[in-house]
């Protein structure tokens, strides 16, 4: 079984690699999907919505806010999941989940669903009421990956998460020179993200239960759902114990940093 403790399974080389060059690595059965029926039945009941009457499906996406039920904080704390955490960000370098969330629930409908612009999750300054004001910097304040969690099946037509491969490194280069007040959502996106457009399109598809575990700067996407079945996804940040730190005595650099270090060594 994929979550029991004597089958953890690790990230290998291949992983690694592609995690700091392309900015995020998928671990499919990273929860059960018993886990994933138990937490959309309760997402279902707070939509409001009949699973088996599309009549009450009228809106594009129901954004849904932190869960704290236990098949929530389960699917977050595989053993598996706690395993690649400690890969990727360091062991002791990260916090306990908590729960999932905020969870957007994405209904087939031919009506925009009015967020589907290219962006990053930053990650302080949240007390501010205006969400563009919120900001990011290059030491990562407050998140240590962006995380995806497929709560339902996510086929290509499922309005899948729509993922800039390689972005993180773009946005590396541009937070450099803002230090540790960094930049806000506003500041990043007045270019409309240019900077990162010639990166190829990933689809973060996937079976229930699958999870995308993404460098906190790359710039992703949703997309209408032009599909059959509604799809549950959960999008919590995983948080960090400590700021990243880009200059460590020891040199050891977890993948996250070490992407960012590699990002800001190269010219373009």
């Amino acid at each position: 079984m994929p979550n029991s403790p004597h089958s953890v399974r690790a990230l290998g080389d291949a992983h690694l690699t592609q995690f700091v060059r392309d900015g995020f690595v998928k671990i499919d059965d990273a929860f059960s999907a018993t886990l994933a029926d138990e937490c959309r039945a309760i997402l279902w009941r707070d939509t409001g919505c009949d699973p088996n009457d599309r009549s009450t499906w009228t809106r594009p996406v129901i954004r849904l806010g932190f869960y704290t039920q236990l098949p929530f904080r389960a699917a977050a704390n595989t053993a598996v999941l706690h395993h690649a955490y400690d890969q990727l960000v360091g062991g002791g370098r990260w916090l306990p989940q908590g729960g999932l969330g905020t969870v957007p629930v994405r209904f087939p409908s031919p009506a925009d669903p009015g967020d589907t612009g290219w962006h990053v999750d930053v990650s302080f300054g949240l007390e501010n009421p205006d969400f563009m004001a919120w900001r990011v910097n290059i030491a990562s304040k407050g998140r240590a990956l962006l995380m995806l969690f497929l709560l339902s099946d996510v086929g290509e037509q499922d309005a899948p998460t729509r993922i800039r491969a390689g972005s993180h490194r773009d946005i590396a280069r541009i937070l450099a020179p803002h230090g540790e007040t960094g930049l806000s959502l506003g500041e990043l996106a007045a270019n409309g993200f240019s900077e990162s457009a010639h990166r190829p399109d990933v689809l973060a598809t996937g079976k229930a239960g699958a999870v995308y575990l993404c460098h906190p700067f790359l710039v992703h996407s949703a997309q209408p759902h032009r599909g059959a079945v509604p799809r549950f996804m959960a999008q919590p940040p995983l948080l960090p114990a400590g700021d990243l730190q880009l200059t460590r005595n020891d040199a050891a650099y977890s993948p996250v940093e070490q992407a960012i270090r590699q990002a800001l060594a190269e010219k373009s």
